[in-house]
């Protein structure tokens, strides 16, 4: 089983969302409804390093963004 860190998706402008952590096998689908409350919710991308290429044969570490997608423009918000 992994853990996987949810968030709810505010309906108001201004509000915080509440995050979560919830244990689910890989398999299942993600949660798109908060398991207490029935608030919508998505899940959050977390991670540690991976390596990138930026030309060359050396890699590059990339560390995850905290700010909501990873910040080289693929649409992943």
């Amino acid at each position: 089983m992994a853990t996987y860190l949810y968030e709810t998706i505010p309906s108001k402008p201004g509000d915080e969302p509440h995050t979560f952590e919830v244990q689910q096998s890989m398999k299942d689908a993600p949660l798109s409804k908060h398991p207490e409350t029935g608030e919508p919710v998505r899940r959050v991308i977390t991670g540690g390093f991976g390596f990138v290429r930026k030309g060359g044969d050396t890699p590059a570490p990339r560390a995850a963004s905290s700010g909501g997608g990873c910040g080289s423009g693929c649409g992943c918000h």
